[in-house]
């Protein structure tokens, strides 16, 4: 149980550096103009919060290659929350849409609102680009008991009948659901999803609603890949076990897959899916990776002119991840697997950090 505190201190897991994350009494924070206050209900883990903790360089910098650091601590992590409307600043009932006790959920960047990708509606690609959980001076994560949403956020309300586990999903199902967007399935299309981790899950899911002819997915976890094929997937793949380009080409009369979608985060998943891809075929690359990759670029334009795409965040697609969720097409069950409350965090984040585990939360204690 949580210690008893003053009203204007939280528990809060803190992060200090790589593997330098502690959980801590922090202060609550206030609503000015504009913002708003939830209580969490819950925050999951992503995978990039496990790279980030483990001191992967596209979070923390590199100087043999001119990176700059993008996590500026001492910062509260996590992208995934959702919570209840506890404190509105002023206006901010007006701004939002919304009243205390609604259930809320913002989505992961914040962005500038001045850029010209925000100007343009691009808001995801904000040039500023800060993303909860990573930069403090914006706005903190939500790991923890309460947290500040500020005024350029997109909010949106979700409804009290959904599940806690099905709504700690929307962030991620949003990011699934923008990547099966950008991949552009056909309804005669072989789809291969490499990587059955959270979000390749939830991308199975959407991607069987869109009915391609074969739905392919691959992994080296047997119990996801269970999964996966209980979530619609027509054929399931081993790469330790089984040849994947060639049960691939007996898919497709030797030409390949439409439609290939990394996400594995791994370097092996990049060039599997070059070789696993035919001629003209859409490559949508998803993952955060931890360490560089290195591919035969000249099978992009020399040998198969692939149309490469990538896919970042979530955009227009919350209400999308609500509604589906909200009509049970999609489902948490199976995904999220364990929950802990914020004072458990080292033990949350080794499991998280595991193969025992696909989506972890963290659920403050009352």
């Amino acid at each position: 149980m949580s210690q008893t505190k003053p009203n204007n201190r939280m528990t809060a897991v803190v992060c200090h550096g790589p593997e330098d994350y502690r959980v801590e009494q922090v202060a609550r924070p206030n609503p000015g103009a504009g913002e708003m206050v939830i209580r969490i209900s819950a925050c999951g883990i992503c995978a990039s919060d496990c790279k980030c903790w483990g001191g992967a360089k596209m979070f923390w910098g590199d100087a043999a290659t001119n990176t700059p650091a993008y996590v500026k601590p001492p910062v509260i992590p996590g992208h995934e929350f959702f919570g209840v409307v506890d404190d509105l600043g002023p206006d901010a009932a007006e701004h939002f849409g919304v009243k205390p006790g609604d259930t809320v959920i913002a989505e992961q960047i914040v962005p500038c609102d001045r850029c010209r990708f925000c100007r343009s509606g691009q808001y995801w690609m904000c040039e500023v680009h800060n993303i909860f959980g990573f930069q403090r001076q914006v706005a903190d994560g939500g790991m923890s008991e309460y947290m500040l949403i500020p005024r350029t956020a997109r909010v949106h309300v979700i409804p009290p009948s959904m599940r806690l586990e099905d709504a700690a999903i929307i962030e991620p199902l949003a990011c699934a659901i923008h990547t099966v967007q950008r991949g552009d399935v056909q309804l005669d299309d072989v789809v291969v999803i490499a990587g059955a981790g959270p979000i390749g899950l939830m991308m199975v899911q959407v991607a069987k609603l869109k009915t391609p002819k074969k739905l392919v997915v691959i992994d080296m976890v047997p119990e996801r890949l269970a999964l996966a094929r209980g979530f619609g997937a027509d054929v399931v793949i081993n790469p330790r076990e089984e040849d994947a380009l060639a049960i691939v080409q007996g898919l497709t009369g030797g030409y390949g897959c439409d439609v290939y979608i990394e996400a594995t985060g791994s370097p092996a998943g990049v060039v599997q899916g070059l070789n696993l891809i035919r001629k003209l075929g859409r490559f949508v690359e998803f993952s955060v990776f931890g360490a560089d990759t290195t591919v035969d670029w000249s099978i992009i334009g020399d040998r198969k002119e692939l149309d490469v795409r990538g896919s970042h965040l979530g955009p227009y697609c919350y209400p999308i991840a609500i509604d589906l969720l909200d009509r049970g097409l999609v489902t948490s069950q199976g995904i999220v697997t364990h929950g802990y409350a914020i004072e458990e965090w080292d033990e949350a984040i080794r499991v998280a950090n595991s193969l025992d585990s696909i989506k972890v939360l963290l659920k403050p204690v009352a």
